[in-house]
């Protein structure tokens, strides 16, 4: 136990940011958080943390086993939990976000079916696609789509999606199909701002990330709109591949330069750190999941 109150102490000096930020987060005094640590640090015979009088830094030997420390604290906090949840029916109210199609397709019939499954509970749904920060904003759960920042949260990876062009089977026979990226120059084009504000677009050719420069007929920060105005035949579009998945799948858009695709994009659920994880955020993760990873395909 005192070499788990020792890394424990450890990760804590580093997350707060100085040593008398720990204390205070641990209740304990000044004296005893340098102490640990001095002795933490002798009895592996390293070096951990870099210090003055105006700031702290990890040494490289510091690094490393503070992401140790995560990972055992994790696992030990993750255990206990899983063992507590069985006893601890989940009640009061979650708190989630995700991005606005994403959410309507998949994460509202997952909490449809949590609360169906948690009658005890209560859930607020925010979707938006920008991106928010869950400690700020009193969030319990979010769901991501793109890489992620370094941070303490915890990330499931849920599955991958694309970014696709697509244009209506109508544009396509009016105006013909773009061979290349660079042919989306000469079309018209309908920009989603919510994707990106950026207004080119990226592709990878021969190995190259290259950007195009496209000409917005009509620049939206509403996903239904953008793919409605497609589906109309006003132009070629950009969007994740689970927003446009049905009207492909119908033959009301069809994929375009797919060869010419970057990566797929991470789509992530992330929740904050799982020690002394409430039950209700336990029980929405383990019941989300599943759930969300079958409709990623993975």
């Amino acid at each position: 136990m005192d070499k788990l109150r020792a890394m424990e102490t450890f990760v804590r000096i580093v997350d707060a940011g100085s040593l008398t930020a720990a204390a205070g987060g641990l209740g304990v005094s000044l004296t005893a958080v340098v102490r640990t640590l001095a002795g933490l640090e002798t009895r592996l015979g390293l070096r951990l943390l870099n210090r003055t009088t105006r700031r702290m830094a990890l040494t490289d030997e510091g690094r490393d086993y503070y992401a140790l420390c995560r990972r055992i604290l994790t696992e030990l906090d993750e255990g206990e939990g899983a063992l507590s949840h069985r006893r601890l029916a989940p009640s009061g109210t979650l708190r989630l976000t995700a991005p606005v199609m994403f959410g309507k397709l998949h994460v509202a019939p997952a909490v449809a079916d949590f609360l169906d499954a948690h009658p005890a509970m209560r859930v607020e749904m925010m979707l938006m696609d920008r991106v928010t920060d869950l400690l700020e904003e009193g969030l319990d759960v979010a769901v991501r789509i793109g890489p992620l920042a370094d941070s303490s949260l915890v990330a499931v990876t849920l599955g991958h999606t694309p970014r696709v062009v697509c244009a209506s089977p109508g544009y396509l026979a009016r105006h013909g199909w773009p061979a290349a990226p660079a042919d989306l120059a000469r079309h018209r084009c309908v920009c989603f701002t919510g994707l990106s504000a950026d207004p080119d677009w990226e592709f990878r050719v021969e190995g190259r990330t290259v950007r195009v420069t496209v000409a917005g007929v009509l620049s939206t920060n509403q996903i239904d709109g953008a793919i409605d105005a497609c589906r109309r035949g006003l132009g070629c579009g950009m969007f994740l591949g689970y927003q446009v998945a049905d009207a492909l799948a119908a033959g009301e858009l069809v994929r375009i330069l797919a060869d010419y695709e970057t990566a797929p994009r991470p789509v992530s659920l992330l929740y904050p750190h799982a020690r002394l994880l409430s039950p209700r955020i336990r029980a929405f993760v383990d019941g989300a999941v599943p759930r969300l990873k079958r409709c990623l395909g993975e």
